[in-house]
């Protein structure tokens, strides 16, 4: 028999399709979730290349589940931008610091070059009458810098020790290139690669120290006697001052034969100056006084003198007289008579040693704009930012600072990329204020963050007047 129809059922069937249709909706959320946030996407790490599945929406995410640490000089890059995509991939390449001279300026550098030779060549990518750059090698023997391959290319030109020979295998480090020449590095001597006209340069720099001697005059003092032998305003010479001699040990420092820095390293006075005496006659009374009130006068001058005591007495040694010098105070003014103050102590006269020179501040220490405009160069073409995305990059920063290291804005802004407040560029250096490669290192990551590249930060720029 067929169930009879009551409103109570009817309302438990209708609970029954709405929670199952509710259900299909949230499986079919579900799948559909999964099937769009599952995503395939191809993960470079320092050339090593490997395919991951990730529900990660950001490329941040997706390093952090890697367990994947980037620093702050390490480039990211992504073909679909910070948003993670299916298929998407993404490339990290860990940055390490070496040492490149610019106008004989030495510059920390970081980057990612593989080898010595794509380093030299990010910074003549971008510039066709580029500053000639130089890569320092702190230690060839170091796995970052000296272990680097320096010519993937071809043979390499080696310079050392007054000789020039050709390496056939570029691609080498620079020890075994080194090792295979027979040249032995001592402790402090400079490895350096560079190009030469379209040549690569190996190039070995040997460091020696000498030490040579320097004679620094002492002048000597002079002191004023009084002498009532003299007549009133009479001088003479008591003593001949001697100057004395102080003796500087200095280090010589020398790059192939060539004096490069000096310091001094010891310093001691070998002969003492010898003061210079000079006797005067004492003071001519003013005019107009009567002698009673001279004698008055004398009285009591000689009351002061014998009882003062910054009074002195002093006997000459030549001619045994014993005189008392008066405090300068008492002299009257006007007076046309050649006595001098007291002199400075032997410690007062006596010159204070030389400083060492210190050495120059590391980084683009105030630099010039073409200076920092050299280093950019390179360090915009190892990010892929060339020909007009750093054409850009140079009219972006021409507008915004004219490439000043020192530009600041009444609003805050400072530096080559006038950063928001300046103080956001410490991330990258405490030396932001003065050193242009801090803020050319942060600006470059500003805009990969903010823009991707330099071209659309300008175009943003002359949109809205700024970025």
């Amino acid at each position: 028999m067929a169930r009879r129809w009551t409103p109570r059922r009817f309302v438990v069937l209708r609970r029954i399709r709405v929670a199952s249709c509710a259900l299909l909706v949230v499986l079919a959320m579900v799948l559909t979730f999964g099937i769009t946030a599952r995503k395939s996407v191809a993960l470079s790490v320092n050339g090593q290349t490997k395919t991951v599945t990730t529900y990660a929406y950001s490329v941040d995410g997706l390093l952090r589940q890697q367990g994947i640490k980037v620093k702050t000089h390490d480039l990211v890059d992504s073909s679909s931008g910070g948003q993670l995509r299916n298929h998407a991939a993404v490339t990290v390449r860990s940055a390490y610091q070496t040492t490149i001279v610019i106008q004989g300026q030495r510059v920390p550098f970081w980057t990612t070059a593989t080898s010595m030779d794509q380093l030299l060549g990010f910074f003549e990518e971008n510039r066709k009458q580029a500053m000639k750059v130089t890569v320092d090698i702190g230690n060839v023997y170091n796995q970052l810098t000296g272990g680097l391959v320096i010519n993937q290319a071809g043979p390499v030109t080696v310079v050392a020790d007054g000789k020039t020979s050709v390496a056939p295998d570029g691609k080498l480090p620079a020890a075994s290139i080194l090792d295979s020449k027979g040249i032995v590095l001592g402790k402090e001597d400079r490895v350096s690669v560079e190009h030469d006209q379209g040549a690569t340069v190996l190039r070995v720099r040997r460091v020696t120290h000498g030490n040579t001697q320097k004679t620094i005059p002492l002048a000597f003092a002079t002191r004023t006697v009084v002498d009532p032998s003299l007549a009133p305003g009479q001088t003479q010479i008591r003593q001949e001052g001697v100057a004395g001699q102080r003796l500087q040990t200095i280090q010589v420092t020398y790059v192939d034969g060539q004096a490069e820095s000096e310091q001094v390293v010891k310093e001691e006075t070998v002969a003492m100056p010898v003061d210079q005496v000079v006797a005067v006659g004492p003071d001519k009374p003013k005019e107009g006084q009567n002698s009673g009130q001279q004698s008055k006068d004398k009285g009591s001058d000689h009351a002061k003198d014998t009882s003062s005591p910054s009074a002195s007495p002093n006997k000459d040694a030549q001619s045994g007289t014993t005189t008392t010098t008066p405090p300068q105070a008492s002299q009257p003014s006007g007076s046309n008579a050649t006595t001098k103050p007291d002199p400075p102590s032997q410690a007062e006269n006596t010159p204070a040693p030389s400083p060492s020179p210190s050495p120059p501040p590391s980084g683009l220490w105030h630099a010039g704009p073409g200076v920092a405009q050299a280093y950019a160069s390179g360090a915009a073409a190892q990010r892929g930012w060339t020909g007009s995305q750093f054409d850009d990059l140079v009219k972006l920063w021409n507008k915004e600072s004219g490439w000043q290291w020192d530009a600041e804005n009444l609003s805050g802004a400072y530096g080559i990329p006038q950063s928001l407040p300046g103080s956001k560029m410490s991330q990258f250096g405490a030396n932001w204020r003065d050193d242009a490669a801090i803020q050319i290192d942060w600006g470059l990551w500003y805009i990969g963050q903010r823009y991707g590249n330099p071209s659309t930060a300008w175009h943003h720029s002359e949109q809205y007047n700024w970025y």
